[in-house]
């Protein structure tokens, strides 16, 4: 089937997306490794012109301004829209930059992250999401935000084939260190979000919008949730 085919049909069986683009906003993307997902999500917000995030910023931001719980009870004690507030003052200080990410920030196991530290990358999501539109890659961004008014969430999937293929080319490993990877990364995340959310990442339910990448290219799904987004 071609891709322009494919947005049509897939056009006429979805529910009508209510979200607004006109007014702040959120995409909140969850995906599979080796599925182009966080690609798809950094030209997704390039297309919509607003910031992405996703596991490694929030990782090297809490890292860097030592964002721990406490710190932002107390940010948020003195304003309500804290994250607007902090991210003005740090690009008034001269040694401003955006945060470095490690490769510790890449790749903490989620099976490692403690109850303190999801609480405050909860407390930085909704925060982002209170103050700016923006495309949230990973983190259970689709339960965290679920609340938000002008939400859309959106999962990525691909054949396990595919993502072993993406993944040995991407990193230039061998097919069983990939599959190895692959099952790793998926057990650590379904624990991490059936931890924290009580939930499935893999229930259809949680999502507005179901996408299998097989066959088409990142600017393709991009597109297509571009053609949702203005139906």
């Amino acid at each position: 089937m071609a891709f322009c085919s494919l947005i049509r049909t897939f056009a006429e069986i979805i529910n009508k997306n209510d979200m607004n683009l006109n007014e702040k906003f959120v995409v909140t993307i969850n995906r599979e490794l080796g599925s182009g997902g966080r690609t798809i999500g950094e030209k997704l917000a390039a297309r919509l012109g607003v910031p992405f995030y996703d596991k490694a910023l929030i990782t090297a931001l809490k890292e860097k301004y030592g964002l721990s719980t406490e710190e932002i009870e107390r940010l948020k004690g003195q304003q309500h829209n804290w994250w607007a507030d902090f991210k003005r003052s740090l690009k008034l200080m001269p040694s401003y930059a955006a945060p470095q990410i490690t490769s510790a920030a890449t790749t903490l196991p989620d099976f490692l992250i403690t109850d303190d530290l999801f609480v405050s990358e909860t407390e930085i999501l909704r925060g982002i999401a209170d103050a700016e539109s923006c495309v949230i890659a990973g983190r259970s961004g689709f339960y965290v935000l679920r609340e938000h008014p002008n939400r859309l969430s959106i999962l990525i999937q691909a054949s396990r084939e595919s993502r072993i293929s993406r993944l040995v080319g991407k990193r230039g490993i061998s097919r069983e260190e990939a599959e190895r990877i692959i099952n790793e990364v998926d057990k650590g995340r379904e624990n991490y979000v059936r931890k924290y959310t009580g939930t499935s990442r893999y229930d259809t339910r949680n999502y507005d919008l179901v996408i299998n990448a097989d066959g088409h290219t990142e600017e393709q799904v991009v597109e297509l949730i571009m053609q949702y987004l203005k139906n």
